[in-house]
């Protein structure tokens, strides 16, 4: 048995570097479109999986002379050079670098950047999951300048719609050049939600061609579907008539023959996913995702997960779903399921003592985030979560027509992992956030940073789930629902003050969403200042 379990040690641990060198992105965006939801809120979201810069960054509106010029950069993803002055230590981070620059417009709408930049002024909102592509779309980086990030913050900055966002990001990347791996954003409004994928157009494209430096399509998601989005293209056949549910560019098809990837006397048609990304053949890990959100909002499909590949772009929700219940699939680990980690068998010992002696029963250490480590030794098979530890950030929105835009517009964001995290509500109106969400040193533990209060909560947590999780919940729970039963009250209020002077109820928000922001992360330092005395000299004394 030892020498079994050595052997899988060694051959697991190999598995996962290649593995995870393979898959380092790992998104989730839920979209919910306006039907669905009980208030008609049009709602996206993301999980920022990875190690990305969860500070929050907002940059105003403003006004441009003629003839200035927009930088276009690559490493926004990882910092942003406005903050390296005032904090020298974020230059652990990888540097910014510029690649070029673009005619600026007369005037920018103020926007939320974050590593992925994530919500404008005019309740434009915006998820991201990376989809990866097939090798031959690969970019001539010699030439290509726009990254994912870089079309966000210029979208978001130009665009009062959706569909503006994508028609810019679009045109923007097919003339300077789309220079990433594929991508998707989830792009939400007060009254649409579409679905836009774009991918590079292979190593020979240059600039002086005259041909698009992008391939791209968008797909909108019906008022009464509701999608998901796992690191995995969702778009499949396209219809460039229909132009009330579909916008792509030009060369949609043709970047496909041209590279080899669609044959066109194959007597197929032609598949978005199958031909840029393969999607059929990709892992059941970003499937299974998928499984479990249309399982939930629409039961009657029954989903097999050998049939992932071919489940349609979106489908109709057959009961109402709220912000609350995206929230509450942010949390999922798939817990009473086939998929549930923490029932291995592996997990139960007997009980030395107590009640249950000599009884088996589960370990404490049984959890659903469970480390590469655990896997190896106890031969755990693992099914990637929505929730999972190693989360920069992550949020819920709402957009709202009925609302002024300050107000109607809010994104219920976090930090580190969503199923032991808050979310707190971040309104488009905000001016500012509490210093501590705009700075972050990952290669150092620091008080100052709230990223760190809640990394080091879940952390602990994971290592004795069973019997930390219940503890934290006790306190998270409640104080979650808080925020859900003041949401009301305080957009009444600031309803109110919007009437007698806008900026009164952008004030109002800011100092809400500060103040629950300092609040949360407190009540974390809290909760790992009791859990580190709990851990201490292995001062927890459990039966098993």
């Amino acid at each position: 048995m030892k020498l079994r379990k050595s052997f899988l040690f060694v051959s697991i641990n190999l598995v996962l570097l290649v593995v995870f060198g393979l898959t380092s992105f790992a998104c989730t965006d839920i979209i919910l479109g306006k039907k669905v939801t009980p208030d008609g809120s049009v709602v996206t979201s993301q999980t920022c999986d990875g190690q990305y810069d969860s500070r929050i960054n907002i940059i105003p509106a403003a006004d441009h002379e003629s003839g200035t010029m927009a930088p276009v950069y690559k490493g926004i993803i990882r910092a942003y050079p406005q903050f390296l002055k005032e904090h020298p230590y974020l230059r652990t981070y990888a540097p910014m670098k510029k690649l070029g620059e673009i005619p600026e417009i007369a005037h920018t709408y103020k926007i939320f950047s974050i590593a992925y930049p994530f919500a404008n002024e005019h309740q434009v909102l915006i998820g991201e999951t990376t989809l990866g592509n097939e090798k031959e779309c690969s970019p001539n980086l010699d030439e290509a300048i726009m990254y994912i990030e870089q079309l966000e913050i210029f979208g978001l900055q130009r665009a009062k719609t959706a569909r503006e966002c994508i028609e810019v990001m679009g045109k923007l990347a097919e003339e300077y050049g789309y220079a990433d791996a594929g991508e998707c954003l989830t792009v939400s409004d007060t009254n649409e939600a579409w679905v836009f994928e774009i991918y590079p157009v292979g190593p020979l494209w240059a600039k002086e061609s005259g041909k698009p430096g992008a391939v791209w399509a968008a797909q909108r998601v019906p008022d009464d579907h509701i999608t998901v989005v796992p690191n995995m293209s969702r778009i499949k056949e396209i219809s460039p008539s229909d132009t009330e549910n579909f916008m792509c560019s030009d060369n949609y098809m043709d970047t496909a023959i041209e590279l080899g990837l669609y044959d066109p006397d194959s007597g197929e048609p032609f598949v978005w996913n199958f031909a840029y990304s393969n999607a059929k053949n990709k892992n059941s890990g970003n499937w299974l995702r998928v499984w479990k959100v249309y399982s939930l909002l629409a039961p009657s499909g029954n989903w097999k997960m050998e049939h992932a590949a071919y489940y349609p772009f979106s489908v109709k929700a057959e009961k109402k779903a709220s912000f609350q219940d995206v929230i509450a699939m942010f949390r999922e680990t798939y817990k009473g399921t086939i998929y549930d980690m923490t029932e291995d068998p592996d997990w139960y010992v007997k009980a030395p003592s107590g009640p249950e002696r000599g009884n088996w029963v589960k370990s404490s250490l049984a959890s659903p985030q469970v480390t590469g480590y655990w896997r190896a030794l106890l031969d755990i098979e693992y099914y990637r979560p929505i929730a999972r530890d190693g989360c920069s950030y992550y949020f819920v929105s709402q957009a709202r027509d009925w609302l002024p835009n300050d107000i109607g517009g809010v994104l219920w964001f976090g930090l580190d992992n969503p199923e032991n995290g808050a979310f707190i509500p971040l309104y488009v109106g905000t001016e500012d956030v509490p210093e501590s969400w705009k700075i972050l040193n990952r290669k150092k533990f620091d008080k100052n940073s709230a990223w760190w209060a809640f990394a080091a909560v879940d952390d602990q947590v994971n290592h004795l789930y069973g019997h930390l999780k219940p503890k934290l919940d006790e306190v998270r729970m409640p104080m979650q629902q808080e925020l859900f039963d003041m949401q009301d009250a305080i957009e009444q209020t600031a309803i109110q003050l919007y009437e007698k002077d806008p900026e009164l109820a952008k004030k109002f928000l800011t100092d809400y969403t500060a103040s629950q922001m300092k609040k949360s992360e407190g009540i974390y330092w809290e909760l790992f200042e009791s859990f580190l005395f709990e851990l201490n000299n292995n001062n927890i004394r459990v039966d098993y």
